[in-house]
């Protein structure tokens, strides 16, 4: 099952309004786009649950001997300065940016854009779907994002004003000057 998209934008969510939509549908992940679409995500199969956790672990155990910043789940929504929100599938944020956050805002959908993202397709995710979603992410500020494709053994590698890198799997990645 792919992702249902609600096109609200007679509807105009306010910030607040969303936060308490999926406050009150925890059992529902939702998104939106800057146009004002809800989008509906569908849960993960196996395969694509263990592949992001993996992900998870390796970019936490990086953090975690290097203190530089801190890593995200899917599970966390990110209010960006186009005005959507989005939940990458794993992300890091330098920690004087952080830091920089009141504690209201890293308490709700923190205000910023990730240093660094991970989108990992799963069999159902619509690829240029993805892609626009990662073009979202290049806009708002973000350093370096990866988007894992392994469906066509291939990832596309995105960093700030250049083009996009595509290579063949596997291959090793670099976190370059983003992740050190």
């Amino acid at each position: 099952m792919s992702a249902l998209t609600l096109n609200l934008d007679t509807v105009h969510l306010s910030d607040e309004q969303f936060y308490q939509l999926c406050q009150n549908n925890r059992e529902l992940k939702f998104e939106r786009t800057a146009k004002g679409k809800l989008i509906i995500m569908s849960p993960v199969g196996g395969e694509s649950g263990n592949r992001e956790a993996d992900l998870i672990i390796d970019l936490g155990i990086w953090n975690r001997q290097t203190q530089l910043g801190y890593t995200f789940s899917s599970s966390t929504i990110f209010k960006l300065p186009n005005g959507s929100d989005r939940s990458p599938d794993a992300a890091w944020i330098q920690r004087e940016r952080w830091q920089a956050l009141t504690p209201e805002q890293r308490r709700k959908f923190p205000p910023i854009a990730p240093d660094f993202v991970i989108e990992l397709r799963s069999a159902t995710d619509d690829l240029e779907m993805l892609r626009d979603k990662m073009q979202e992410y290049m806009d708002a500020g973000v350093q370096l994002g990866w988007l894992i494709n392994p469906q066509q053994q291939q990832v596309e590698i995105h960093r700030q004003g250049e083009d996009v890198e595509v290579r063949n799997l596997p291959t090793e990645l670099s976190g370059e000057n983003v992740l050190p």
